[in-house]
């Protein structure tokens, strides 16, 4: 049984946050406060009490409302090392491979950078737990803003490997634009269509695809499919590289 509650909630257009609490010990974390008045607001409705923010990078839709959250909470900021923007109201940096214990539990920090450089999920083994930030979304991933396509195949490379059945959070409700883009290059998968007609069901609703298992995204998301062989066919890329063909993607879908 998990030891944490999660609360996942709406602010700007698309954005999602969430707050990560622990019964036993009162602890709450939020990940990324783009809108501090939202986050007080998730706090209110659930009766937490903010100990921490993490901080996934320097982003302002991520940003914006740390220092007030802060302020109003007294809660301690854990961020990425400094790589690209500073952020302000840090109490402490991490790097890549580093932990933390938040309720008793080891917290791993993954360096992903390839949306900025500074981009850090965070990772709870015991609780299966990935927040990606803007790394890996529901069939998608971050436009390559301050990183080479290369870099951020690596990057994914990196959360790929973690257990199948890991719950991935990531940021933004971007899914019904990414499953019409996953179909655009991989039409003949039948998990994918599937999918799709369950995304639309839920968006239909008013419901978030957020969040998503790992074995979903690698069943279903192009970027994490670079050695699909249809995938490869429809591209013209049997031979590729797999960081060609991801690369290839990532370009078509910025064109998409």
């Amino acid at each position: 049984m998990s030891k944490l509650e999660i609360h996942q909630y709406s602010y700007m257009s698309d954005n999602y946050g969430v707050l990560l609490h622990a019964p036993s010990s009162g602890e709450t974390a939020c990940i990324d406060c783009g809108d501090a008045q939202a986050s007080l607001a998730a706090l209110q409705n659930t009766g937490w009490s903010l100990t921490e923010i993490w901080v996934t990078h320097h982003h302002a839709d991520h940003t914006a409302g740390v220092m007030e959250l802060k302020r109003e909470t007294g809660a301690t900021v854990i961020g990425p090392a400094p790589l690209s923007q500073n952020i302000d109201g840090l109490d402490e940096t991490l790097n890549d491979g580093d932990t933390f214990v938040f309720a008793g539990l080891e917290v791993h920090t993954i360096h992903t950078p390839g949306h900025t450089k500074d981009m850090i999920n965070f990772y709870l083994p015991d609780e299966k737990l990935l927040f990606t930030g803007d790394t890996l979304f529901t069939m998608g991933c971050g436009r390559l803003f301050e990183c080479d396509a290369n870099t951020m195949h690596e990057s994914l490379a990196k959360l790929t490997a973690l257990p199948p059945d890991t719950l991935v959070y990531s940021s933004h409700e971007y899914t019904l634009a990414n499953v019409k883009f996953a179909l655009s290059v991989d039409p003949q998968n039948a998990a994918l269509l599937t999918r799709a007609s369950h995304v639309e069901a839920l968006r239909a609703d008013g419901k978030p695809t957020v969040p998503s298992t790992l074995q979903e995204e690698l069943d279903t998301n192009p970027f994490l499919r670079t050695t699909d062989k249809n995938i490869r066919e429809l591209l013209d890329m049997r031979t590729a590289d797999n960081a060609d063909v991801f690369a290839e993607i990532r370009l078509r879908k910025d064109n998409f």
